[in-house]
């Protein structure tokens, strides 16, 4: 007989009877959230560190925001942060290499009682750089579904009792600084609708929230309700942006978009002051009030009262706007928008000191080109088909020049009236001249550093497009050390400047409409029989020999290349012409043929992947291919990043983008390589950093042959490693021929290791010893795979082709 007091529930499939239901349910409340717990996904990334393998370039030219302790400022650029420290005048600069994102900055916080400093960014990211410089990555803003992805930036950071208060273009978000977490997130708008918040501050024991169309929000600062939209009142004008909001000891200032400063007493505005520039920011700091402007800084103290300004027009040798500032030791620490921090002392604000690390003028970089630890960049150019409007980045600019590891800066008042500066190249037999195309004003000479010839119209064979625009293109130089340059929407679109003669060449056979808008060309290249090839926005792979007079085309119709709009060439060791498209990649083998009326046709490189035959990048739009020194190609794409691919292209040796690699961003506008160094050098959207690959181009003899770290001592803790990839680690052997065979023996002749050019290459998996061009790299490994004993090691180098040998020893300590 069944009790009547005992009842059975079914909850989550288990049997419960009704006198422990409650007990039940806890514990199975318990075991679910325990579940959630542990298929929650986890939004904090704990970033790597590249430095041993990569490095960075970056513009810190530009200041978004300026924080500080009682020691150091904090200082963020676009997308780079590095920190200053007065009494020792020394800088420390963190970037993707260090580990940060690369995105876009939108502000920055040092918080003195926790030691971290915060870095908020334009698309909601949030990253935490620690004092041991590790850097967390927090993304749980960047993934909320439930916001709009433009309304995710980061606008402001406040502390108050160990909580973070991040003002986002959505609302309020709570961060505990302690335990490094995320706590409520507050949608404070009419009826809990998101709003813009721009700036929070605490003031007599409330939150207030500058925020836009929507009045001044305020709540109790201690209500544990806060994420109650209803507890957050409206103050003042609702018809206004309130763009800051700051308290002093006694008093409450807020900014407003027409340039106003108020005065908040408890719900009654005042309005203090007006201003004849955008307020850019304002924050009470060390005892003062500090306003910025476009073109001026305020220091008040706590009741207004003025104590010092800076007016850009005063500054002597400086002009270039104003985005915030901080007081520090009755010193300004202005952020500009074109040179870095502006240090200024009180007693003389007319004297100003540039502080930021060593960096290139931007850092979107429409070209580079680079000698033996040589970089130039340019960063105007053009847009995608070749017009003025709707051009990436930065046009009427200077160019920057990496030499001596530090960047010389020529800026565009230094070149009045040539823009859109577009390409280098540089004289391969003196490389302190460079020539510098403007896709305005013509072709500019620049000996060491200095600005020399504007070639154009009246002085070359360089045409002007309608009589008005010299539209100067790419550029190469040849085996004989001739310069060859590239004109669009003129007749003679390729010239040659030889011994100070210069030489235009038609193209009216193969395109009849010279004139015809926005016709460009991307690229020229020259190999060793003079034959040049001309990368054309509408007419495909263009041939030409100047000798034979010869001018032949491939597009699509005649030469199965995927586009006709051809955005990069490349000739490899094998002659072997690549070429990138906008909707692909095709190699033309035997690249002469296209000029010895054999009718080639491109052919795409077809892989095999999960067993499904498919072609290499399809589709992608290649930007850049260039060929290292042992025939691998860097291809640069414009939204997929970078790939390393083997001779052949069968093999993807290496795939870097954002995600995986210091990359700032995947629009890879140029790709360059050191020859002598193996390091390669990506100028994106974001910046640039190079990648040292350790591969070099190979010497004509085996005579300049060395062996490093020699010996090999225990604390290098460079031997047994099984990836040869690391250009840091394992025996390096450089200065090698083309074409080698390598033998490691020890002193009583046994071999240990062996290595062969092109059979042996240090990107093959299992290798104990790797070719890369003219580098080797050895792991201290023997055929079975055991590190060798100490000793001396015999390493017989003989090159296939000239029978030319060397011999030398390295010693391995263990």
């Amino acid at each position: 007989m069944k009790n009547e007091n005992t009842i059975f529930y079914v909850i989550f499939g288990f049997m419960i009877k009704r006198s422990n239901i409650l007990t039940s349910l806890m514990k199975t409340q318990l075991c679910l959230l325990f579940v959630l717990l542990l298929v929650q996904p986890c939004n904090k990334v704990h970033a790597q560190d590249f430095s041993t393998s990569w490095k960075g370039y970056f513009s810190y030219n530009t200041i978004v925001d300026v924080s500080a302790d009682v020691n150091k400022v904090y200082t963020a650029s676009s997308n780079a942060v590095f920190t200053y420290e007065d009494a020792t005048n020394t800088i420390e600069k963190f970037s993707t290499i260090e580990g940060l994102e690369g995105e876009l900055i939108s502000t920055n916080y040092y918080s003195e009682n926790f030691q971290v400093h915060v870095i908020g960014y334009e698309n909601g990211l949030i990253e935490i750089l620690q004092a041991n410089g590790d850097v967390l990555t927090e993304v749980d803003i960047v993934d909320k579904q439930t916001i709009p992805p433009n309304q995710k930036r980061i606008n402001h950071i406040m502390e108050y009792n160990g909580l973070a208060y991040i003002s986002t273009d959505f609302g309020i978000v709570e961060y505990n600084l302690q335990n490094l977490e995320f706590g409520d997130t507050f949608f404070i708008g009419n009826a809990g609708a998101q709003i813009k918040v721009n700036q929070t501050t605490i003031h007599n024991g409330f939150i207030y929230a500058a925020t836009q169309n929507n009045a001044v929000k305020r709540a109790s600062a201690d209500n544990p309700n806060l994420i109650d939209f209803n507890v957050w009142t409206s103050i003042g004008n609702s018809g206004l942006e309130w763009t800051g909001i700051t308290s002093t000891t006694d008093r409450l200032f807020a900014t407003s978009s027409n340039r106003r400063l108020f005065e908040i007493n408890d719900t009654t505005f005042t309005q203090q002051l007006v201003y004849p520039d955008d307020i850019s920011d304002i924050r009470f700091m060390n005892g003062f009030l500090t306003l910025t402007t476009t073109q001026q800084v305020f220091a008040y103290d706590a009741n207004l009262n003025i104590q010092q300004q800076v007016n850009l027009t005063d500054v002597v040798d400086f002009n270039t706007d104003f985005t915030c500032a901080i007081t520090l030791d009755n010193h300004f620490y202005i952020g500009t928008l074109g040179d870095g921090i502006l240090k200024i002392a009180f007693q003389d604000t007319t004297v100003g000191t540039s502080i930021k690390p060593s960096g290139p003028l931007h850092n979107l970089m429409f070209s580079i080109a680079t000698a033996p630890s040589e970089i130039w960049a340019v960063f105007g150019g053009y847009s995608q088909s070749y017009g003025f409007s709707g051009a990436p980045g930065i046009r009427r600019t200077g160019f920057s020049h990496y030499k001596n590891e530090e960047w010389i800066n020529t800026p565009y008042d230094s070149i009045p009236g040539i823009d859109f500066l577009s390409h280098l190249v540089i004289n391969p037999n003196d490389t302190n001249q460079v020539f510098i195309s403007s896709y305005l004003k013509g072709l500019l000479e620049v000996n060491n550093d200095e600005i020399g010839t504007l070639y154009d119209q009246t002085n070359s064979s360089l045409e002007p497009a309608f009589g008005v625009f010299n539209l100067s293109l790419n550029s190469t130089f040849d085996q004989n050390g001739v310069l060859w340059t590239l004109n669009g929407r003129v007749d003679k679109a390729i010239n040659k400047f030889d011994n100070g003669q210069w030489t235009g060449y038609s193209l009216q056979s193969i395109i009849p409409n010279p004139t015809s808008p926005n016709l460009g060309f991307s690229s020229i290249i020259s190999d060793n029989d003079g034959n040049k090839y001309v990368g054309s926005y509408r007419f495909g792979v263009i041939g030409f020999n100047e000798n034979g007079n010869q001018l032949v085309n491939i597009t699509e119709d005649n030469g199965n290349l995927p586009d006709d709009d051809v955005r990069s060439l490349a000739l490899d060791n094998n002659n072997n012409l690549w070429i990138g498209t906008l909707r692909g990649l095709r190699v033309l083998f035997n690249a002469p043929q296209l000029l010895d009326g054999s009718n080639p046709i491109s052919q795409p490189i077809i892989i095999i992947e999960d067993g499904v035959p498919k072609e290499l990048l399809f589709e992608q739009v290649i930007t850049d291919i260039v060929v290292d020194g042992s025939n691998n190609k860097w291809v640069g794409t414009a939204s997929s990043g970078v790939f390393y691919f083997s001779s052949d292209g069968q093999q993807t040796l290496q795939h870097f983008t954002k995600d995986n690699s210091p990359l700032p961003a995947n629009d890879i506008f140029d790709i360059d390589i050191d020859n002598t160094t193996g390091e390669v050098y990506f100028a994106t959207g974001k910046g640039l950093v190079s990648y040292i690959s350790g591969g070099s181009n190979p010497s004509e003899t085996l005579e300049d042959v060395f062996v490093y770290p020699n010996p090999v001592r225990p604390e290098y803790k460079i031997l047994g490693f099984n990836d040869l990839k690391d250009i840091n680690l394992g025996v390096k052997i450089k200065g090698l021929t083309g074409n080698v065979n390598i033998k490691i023996t020890d002193v009583e002749g046994n071999l240990v290791a062996e290595g062969q050019t092109g059979r042996t290459q240090r990107f093959d998996n299992g290798l104990n010893l790797g070719i890369d061009g003219g580098t080797a790299i050895w792991n201290g490994k023997n055929f079975a795979g055991n590190i060798v004993a100490t000793g001396v090691y015999l390493i017989l180098i003989s090159d296939i082709d000239s029978l030319e040998t060397t011999v030398k020893k390295v010693m391995i300590i263990r």
